[in-house]
């Protein structure tokens, strides 16, 4: 018995020696790549926050008086250490390619980053980091022809208040006063803003280098701000359904009888169903289903990106849209698709093999290695675009 026990003790010594050594020579988690460079959305002039080519975010801020500071990326916070003169610094686990909000916090208040150029998520502005992708290239700014963003406040009748709405017009939209385009009406997530299209998805630089490409044909796009409220349970409970009923009424009643009436007034738009699109992320994509199937006069083109999908059973509900849709489009990130709750009530690659089955003309979308965020949504307008207003 003796025997056994020293057997056992020795092998405890062995193995924990062997630990320690491997960790003494360098066999611990590989260490922090030292490439870091300014994120290409900071402030002019500021040094961080910074992202390295494991794509690591690193950030930097001096607040003396603190004493304890934390980066808040992808839903996880990492400890921030201080120096002697006041500077606190950390770095992230490597993050996925493309645009994410982040925040700092400072003894326990959410702050944004001073280093940051903001932006309009999580309902609120705040600060934001690009990770460079390996295919950064078709949202890069380049020596092409480029169109024009446009903000346009306008008066809704429907609410009774003044509004706001952004605009692409293609490239050359001014120079011939004759020609006409079709539209494509572009919808934001549930925290974001009109302004996250442009801002955050770059979808004025996707459009101008596709255009330039020769991959897509010019239309405008108009960018407005779905945001809805709803009445709130009792505390402790949770909403009957999700989204409650009726969600999306508010919204359809601007769109259909503000948003669209102005763009048509005001641009050079081809005013009918087979030259309109509706196309959203997330919450917008869920509007977007709500919508088309709801007004398929309306709409001859549906893009649909991290929202849901179109099922068969939604086609026996929604008279008109088999005859008269032209195209529907489903995107997911390849990390969303890993959560079974991805589809909102059905897979969403089946319910669009069903769909071609019953006569429909579809497409599939999966990002590669990416979640519900914008690198998925940017890559879903660039496959999205080229297949819109073909014929």
């Amino acid at each position: 018995m003796k025997r056994v026990f020293l057997r056992n003790r020795i092998a405890v010594f062995l193995l924990i020696t062997s630990v320690t050594v491997g960790f003494c020579f360098g066999q611990s988690p590989a260490k922090i790549v030292e490439d870091f460079k300014a994120s290409s959305v900071n402030q002019p002039g500021k040094e961080y926050p910074q992202v390295n080519s494991e794509g690591r975010v690193r950030v930097q801020i001096k607040t003396r008086e603190a004493h304890k500071v934390q980066l808040d990326i992808s839903a996880v916070k990492y400890e921030l250490t201080k120096d002697t003169s006041g500077v606190w610094t950390g770095e992230s686990a490597p993050q996925d390619e493309g645009f994410h909000y982040y925040q700092l916090w400072v003894d326990g208040a959410a702050v944004p980053d001073p280093g940051s150029l903001y932006f309009y998520g999580a309902s609120r502005w705040g600060s934001g980091i690009e990770v460079p992708a390996k295919d950064q290239d078709f949202y890069a700014l380049k020596n092409v022809p480029h169109g024009q963003v446009i903000e346009l406040p306008y008066f809704s009748k429907s609410n009774n208040s003044m509004r706001r709405c952004f605009i692409y017009t293609p490239p050359g939209y001014d120079k011939d006063a004759q020609k006409r385009y079709p539209v494509l009406y572009l919808q934001h997530g549930g925290g974001e803003n009109e302004t996250g299209w442009s801002n955050q998805g770059h979808a004025n630089l996707i459009m101008d280098n596709l255009i330039a490409g020769g991959k897509a044909k010019p239309f405008i796009i108009v960018m407005d701000n779905g945001t809805w409220n709803m009445a709130r349970p009792p505390a402790g409970e949770r909403p009957a359904q999700w989204p409650p009923k009726g969600w999306a009424d508010g919204f359809t009643k601007t769109l259909l009888e503000d948003i669209i009436p102005m763009i048509d007034a005001n641009y050079r738009t081809l005013a009918d169903q087979q030259h309109r699109a509706m196309a959203g992320l997330s919450m917008g994509g869920m509007q977007t289903r709500v919508i088309t199937l709801a007004h398929p006069e309306v709409f001859s083109h549906v893009g649909i990106f991290s929202g849901g999908s179109i099922s068969t059973e939604d086609l026996a509900a929604a008279p008109g849209f088999k005859e008269k849709i032209k195209l529907v489009f489903v995107s997911y990130g390849s990390r969303e698709l890993e959560n079974p709750r991805a589809g909102f009530g059905g897979n969403p690659k089946e319910n669009q093999e069903k769909l071609k089955d019953a006569g429909i003309n579809t497409h599939f979308y999966v990002s590669p290695q990416t979640a519900h965020e914008w690198q998925s949504w940017r890559r879903s307008l660039n496959e999205f675009a080229p297949l819109l207003f073909t014929n």
